[in-house]
């Protein structure tokens, strides 16, 4: 795979070309996900979930974000890497810089945050130091008690027009990607046509530059309830690469998520 850069991923905005992302943990899967195409992975703080086993994202530390950037990077050297600061890690401008740094130092080429208004200082100062960041707005899992669970954001119309100002005033701020999780389709397709950075949705419809889905859901091997936007690609692939690639196709041809998998 080429060397995938932020430059690249605008490139593709520009000339609406889609792209695919997906959660990875470990050397093994980000390997696996390159050596397939995908050209953007985020080190989530999924992993809260998926790997050790709790019921939100809210335990995870800095140091297992570390620990599994470093993996993932050794696995996928060429790809675009995004790393969550994981909750309570950059509540103040001297915290966020602090750890922002150790997560770029294990490998990740752009950090992301979750979060609205209150960010846009240390969005500054994080820009300003030639940090790339990548924001996060709709339903943001760290803010799960605050939300009361996972549900849907921007239905009502004050709710969905407050998403649309604090995508502006990110974006003024200086972030140079952003992923909306869980709003409804039309309202992703507005925010993504008026920014111009490039704009991932996470169960926000297809007409966001980019898809990405929790490996474990793309595979079919989440315990319990699965969100409706998530889809198992695996059960009518035969394998894991075939899984992937018909992921990526689909993104790319606007086949996923179809309005089964979108609100």
């Amino acid at each position: 795979m080429e060397n995938i850069t932020i430059s690249k991923l605008n490139y593709w905005k520009v000339h609406k070309k889609k792209f695919a992302a997906i959660t990875a943990y470990d050397f093994s899967f980000a390997k696996l996900f390159s050596n397939q195409g995908v050209p953007v992975i985020l080190v989530g703080d999924s992993l809260g979930m998926t790997i050790q086993g709790n019921s939100s994202t809210l335990p995870v530390k800095v140091k297992d974000i570390e620990y599994h950037t470093k993996a993932v990077r050794k696995g996928a050297p060429n790809v675009f890497l995004l790393s969550d600061l994981p909750f309570m890690s950059y509540y103040e401008t001297k915290i966020a810089l602090k750890n922002t740094a150790k997560i770029i130092q294990s490998g990740a080429n752009m950090i992301k945050i979750e979060g609205g208004k209150w960010l846009i200082k240390i969005i500054k100062e994080l820009s300003e130091r030639s940090i790339l960041v990548c924001g996060h707005i709709g339903l943001t899992p760290q803010s799960f008690n605050y939300l009361s669970g996972y549900k849907v954001q921007g239905k009502e119309k004050n709710d969905a027009n407050k998403l649309i100002e604090e995508a502006f005033l990110l974006e003024e701020a200086g972030i140079k990607m952003l992923v909306v999780e869980c709003i409804p389709a039309l309202l992703a397709k507005q925010i993504t046509e008026n920014l111009s950075i490039p704009v991932i949705g996470i169960g926000a419809g297809s007409n966001t530059n980019g898809q990405i889905l929790v490996m474990q859901d793309l595979l079919g091997i989440t315990e319990g309830k699965t969100p409706k936007f998530s889809k198992n690609f695996l059960s009518e692939s035969g394998s894991i690469q075939n899984a992937i690639q018909r992921y990526i196709k689909e993104v790319k041809n606007s086949l996923y998520p179809n309005n089964m998998y979108s609100y």
